[in-house]
């Protein structure tokens, strides 16, 4: 047992562990080919307007939760609550962050595949070669499987040295060799023939593909983007020390998350125009589309599309681990804190517990694909209810409890660090998380039940 509580060392692993936690294959996966169906730069240009609107508020209201209690994110909400039903909002962002922990180290483990795949040249074939690889190792009983457990237990190695020797330190190796991996990548496919298609349509707006579908499309992204909901920026904002700016650090986090995105964008468009394929192939882009991206723009220099591909699928394990990190510690946290044990048994816990998940998310591709939830595999059933429920739910009372509930001191104390800071902004921030970022969150939820 911890005799006191640990703290981020530096700002610098602050800013790079908290980023971490954001940036995941939502930035290099989903990001990208968003933009491609709504508009190119004109999706960017909302989308980053919703990061300010919705985004950087959110960020900030967990962040206010988290330093203020200095616990757990169940403990944290119970502190500030006391006996009354707002204290189910830290024990909800605990439970979504475990079943999210295994249901997406499957897609983590893919990635691995992927890694060993394109390593041993086995990704190298015609259009349906690729698919029929990717639904054939889907589908298989044991080998996702086990890199699913693999990728699980990797990040178990990370969290249970701890905040500073293990989530700070891999951070800080973590989130520059992934800013490195993707600028190499970026100049790579920017050399391709025809690439600069790719780099205008990302750049130029397309203003008449604007809905209202694809401000909330923007909405959630942003949403979805940030981690918001899952108790993991709660969690690490517990371990921020009382000089650390709440406001700026939240400003920062969400401007380097933005910034992977759309480098992530710079690296697939030029590569897809210079083959001909389509800049919103959805989200079989990854695991179909890119491998033969991969192979027609470089097959001239095999060589090169081989180390492309192998540096391409390292860097999205890397953005996987930042983020399974993050829903670890949560869990972890709690187990520690909460049931009285060492945190390397908390640790254990959470990882035996979303083990199984993973195991079962992973099955369901293949031998569970004939049990259904709501007309879904556990899989899918485990995406679509943290995504479409329980995330808008814990953030949206996050921003209620925040906003209406605790003391207003409180949230003044943690936004001018004990008044030793101008609150200058503090009346627009109460705007923005009593009115403005719920109702942001209820169109996105609305939108994704397809209400609206």
């Amino acid at each position: 047992m911890e005799t006191k509580r640990a703290n981020f060392g530096s700002r610098m692993g602050i800013i790079l562990a908290t980023a971490g936690s954001a940036v995941g294959l939502g930035n290099i996966w989903r990001f990208p080919y968003m933009t491609g169906m709504n508009g190119g730069a004109a999706f960017i240009l909302i989308y980053l307007v919703c990061v300010f609107l919705l985004g950087i508020p959110g960020m900030v209201a967990e962040f206010i939760v988290g330093r203020s209690s200095q616990s757990n994110a169940a403990r944290a909400y119970n502190k500030l609550a006391g006996r009354t039903p707002w204290r189910v909002i830290g024990y909800l962002g605990v439970i979504t962050s475990m079943i999210i922990l295994g249901f997406y180290a499957v897609i983590a483990g893919w990635c691995l595949q992927y890694l060993w795949a394109s390593l041993i040249g086995q990704l190298q074939g015609d259009a349906s070669y690729v698919t029929h690889y990717f639904e054939t190792f889907s589908s298989d009983p044991v080998r996702p499987t086990l890199w699913t457990v693999g990728f699980i237990l990797i990040t178990h190695l990370v969290v249970v040295r701890g905040v500073r020797d293990g989530i700070e330190r891999a951070s800080k190796l973590l989130m520059p060799t992934l800013l490195v991996l993707l600028l190499i990548l970026i100049v790579a496919s920017c050399l391709l023939p025809g690439a600069m298609k790719g780099v205008v349509f990302l750049m130029k707006p397309d203003f008449s593909k604007l809905t209202h579908s694809v401000f909330l499309e923007a909405l959630g992204q942003a949403f979805f983007s940030l981690s918001l909901g899952t108790a993991c920026l709660c969690t690490y904002a517990s371990y921020f020390g009382r000089d650390t700016h709440l406001m700026k650090s939240a400003c920062q986090i969400a401007l380097l998350d933005s910034l992977i995105a759309i480098l992530a964008g710079l690296m697939i468009f030029p590569a897809a125009f210079s083959v001909g394929v389509s800049p919103d192939s959805g989200p079989s882009l990854i695991f179909i589309t890119l491998p033969n991206v991969f192979q027609s723009a470089f097959g001239g220099a095999p060589a090169v599309g081989h180390v492309v591909s192998v540096l391409f699928y390292f860097l999205l394990a890397l953005a996987a681990l930042t983020s399974t990190i993050s829903m670890h510690e949560i869990g972890t946290a709690f187990f520690h804190e909460e049931m009285r044990v060492s945190r390397k048994h908390g640790a254990w816990v959470v990882t035996l517990a979303c083990g199984v998940i993973g195991v079962l998310c992973s099955l369901s591709n293949g031998s569970l694909g004939h049990i259904r939830l709501w007309g879904q595999n556990i899989l899918g059933f485990c995406d679509g209810l943290t995504a479409q429920v329980l995330l808008p739910l814990g953030s949206f009372l996050t921003c209620l409890f925040v906003g209406w509930y605790i003391p207003r001191q409180v949230v003044h104390d943690q936004l001018t660090n004990w008044g030793t800071m101008r609150g200058s902004l503090i009346n627009v921030y109460m705007v923005l998380i009593r009115f403005v970022c719920p109702a942001c969150i209820l169109a996105v939820f609305l939108h994704q039940l397809g209400v609206i």
